[in-house]
């Protein structure tokens, strides 16, 4: 049979920037729906189910940001924020607001079409061979099954690329894996050159899984180079 084609939500309240995107998409074999603010925008995630959201940052009433936050209250969906602004604040912001990727207007059609086809692609990845759980010590153990890791009892969920990152650093551990080998196989070869990716999402695996996230006992930095697991004490 043949592979579904996958929906995509365009947000932007810029008509002739709905038409190139729609066009540009359409071209690549990508069905698309179309939202011009925020609360429409919301009304077609929960309606319209798509794969990925394209969601532009400066729409009227509710900015991209806020939209977002209310989009990652009812949905997983990935999403890749879309805006005039570079820097890196607005950048970061949208990361830890739950966004899957960023890019910035203007840009070619063929750059956009590689991010959306890297996210669908880390979306759709089949799901790591490891399983089961992985007790690293009395305080960290990481259950790989379901996607959580438990701290002193206490079990806290990975969004998938939290998961991703620590599954590749695990699965290596005790050896420094390179910021450049991270970025190709936890996001793709087409952010390989994204080095304040891996920063941040170390920082937030750090922040769930560290005792004092300051001074890193799991994860660990070797500066200019890349990061590591401490070598696992097996039985």
């Amino acid at each position: 049979m043949p592979k579904e084609r996958r929906r995509i939500l365009v947000v932007d309240d810029e008509p002739r920037v709905l038409d190139f995107i729609r066009l540009s998409l359409e071209r690549a074999g990508y069905d698309v729906l179309e939202a011009m603010d925020g609360l429409e925008a919301l009304q077609k995630v929960r309606e319209e189910l798509p794969d990925l959201v394209l969601l532009d940052v400066g729409l009227p009433q509710l900015d991209g940001f806020e939209v977002l936050k209310l989009i990652r209250e009812v949905s997983q969906v990935p999403v890749i924020m879309v805006t005039v602004r570079a820097e890196e604040a607005d950048k970061i912001r949208g990361l830890e607001l739950g966004a899957d990727d960023y890019v910035t207007k203007p840009f070619n059609p063929n750059e956009l079409l590689a991010r959306i086809k890297a996210v669908l692609r880390r979306v759709e990845a089949t799901s790591p061979t490891t399983r089961g759980v992985l007790k690293v010590d009395d305080y960290l153990t990481i259950d790989f099954d379901e996607r959580e890791v438990i701290i002193n009892g206490q079990r806290i969920p990975l969004r998938p690329t939290e998961y991703r990152l620590l599954y590749h650093l695990v699965q290596n551990a005790g050896r420094t894996i390179p910021y450049e080998t991270l970025l190709v196989k936890v996001w793709g070869h087409e952010y390989r050159d994204e080095i304040h990716y891996v920063h941040l999402y170390v920082t937030y695996l750090r922040r769930k899984i560290e005792p004092d996230p300051q001074n890193p006992r799991y994860i660990l930095t070797k500066r200019s180079v890349g990061y590591a697991f401490r070598p696992l004490e097996l039985d």
